[in-house]
């Protein structure tokens, strides 16, 4: 499919209204969608995968700090793309959501609409999911990818010949390990016949009632990468990807490989980064630190001899001499004292000073 064949402009929906109350305390004062994720906002790399796949307009579905996403990519130009915001006065669920945000829509009703989820990374092939949409005139097409445990997410079963057979919300006993993925292509018409101005749940009543209607909804299942960075660890594993290169990127702001440093970081010849590690802008690590999969926010300071795995460290935060940290979340301008140990999926609120050997999980200080 090339970009001629595709509508003009090819208009998208981004939903971005969540508070990301799982990855606190990074989300206390950033929403989700805007953590630095291998040295950009993670939504970076989602409009530059739009743009690239035919993209033109996109409309911000916004609730949570909704000014912060016009301050981070304001009328989109720099993606080479028309950005909108509409914003929620009270969380309408996410078809209620949709609703709303169609408000700014500019295209026919019976033109395809692109609705994105603001936490998913995806390698999936967007034009192809809309070729499909407009070959089989559906009036939803939902990206499926497959998952070892279904019972988190939404099931979705389909015949032979991509057809939605259910729409089973997070059920106990899964019939498919076939899960909604969090992509859709609607036609128009159908995001407009969502009630306006009311909590609607496109995951347990939309296409529910559009399949028991007899409406087509199709499938489009594949197996490339897919990941929800909705947790600390999920977050964390992002963002290596998106710098190992596991997931390609348009946005990424460098090449990929073992660590991505971004200017004026300034790390120690004797530091040794790995497994995708990001060093934000400023930040200063050591000499004889061990960082391995890790995001470093911008402004951090990392001693010497410090061991950080699979950690965040946030922006102006001190790790002192002989910390160790694992599975870690530290806040911004967090200071921790030497000689901790700060692992298990620890969270360190931002501004929080923690003395000196003030968390061991050895006997060793």
């Amino acid at each position: 499919m090339t970009d001629s064949s595709l509508p003009a402009p090819l208009e998208a929906i981004l939903l971005v209204g969540g508070r990301g109350t799982r990855l606190r305390p990074l989300t206390l004062v950033t929403p989700k969608p805007l953590l630095p994720t291998a040295g950009v906002p993670f939504l970076a790399h989602q409009l530059a995968r739009a743009r690239a796949f035919g993209v033109r307009r996109i409309v911000f579905a916004t609730a949570y700090r909704a000014a912060m996403f016009a301050d981070a990519f304001g009328d989109g130009s720099a993606f080479d793309l028309e950005i909108e915001y509409v914003t929620e006065d009270t969380p309408l669920g996410t078809g209620g959501a949709i609703r709303n945000a169609a408000r700014a829509l500019t295209c026919p009703p019976d033109a395809p609409v692109l609705v994105l989820n603001g936490d998913i990374l995806s390698g999936h092939d967007i034009r192809a999911q809309i070729d499909l949409h407009l070959s089989g005139d559906a009036a939803v097409t939902l990206h499926l990818t497959e998952v070892e445990d279904a019972s988190r997410f939404g099931c979705v079963p389909i015949d032979e010949d991509g057809r939605v057979l259910a729409f089973l919300e997070k059920t106990p006993n899964p019939v498919t390990n076939r899960i909604n993925a969090g992509c859709y292509v609607f036609r128009r018409s159908v995001i407009d016949s969502i009630p306006p101005d009311q909590v609607v749940s496109v995951e347990r009543e939309t296409f529910p009632t559009l399949i028991e209607s007899g409406d087509r909804v199709l499938g489009f299942a594949d197996s490339t990468y897919w990941l929800d960075v909705g947790t600390p660890a999920a977050f964390i594993q992002g963002s290596s990807d998106l710098v190992r290169g596991a997931l390609a990127s348009p946005a990424l702001p460098g090449s990929p490989g073992d660590s991505l440093l971004l200017p004026g970081a300034i790390v120690s010849p004797e530091a040794k980064l790995t497994g995708g590690t990001v060093v934000g802008t400023g930040a200063t690590i050591g000499a004889g630190a061990l960082i391995r999969g890790s995001v470093i926010a911008d402004g951090a300071t990392i001693a010497p001899g410090v061991i950080i795995t699979s950690s965040v460290i946030g922006a102006h935060a001190t790790i002192a001499a002989g910390n160790v940290l694992r599975d870690a979340i530290i806040g911004d301008n967090a200071n921790i004292g030497p000689n901790n140990e700060l692992t298990s999926g620890a969270r360190i609120w931002p501004g929080i000073t923690l003395p000196e050997a003030a968390i061991r999980f050895s006997s060793d200080a």
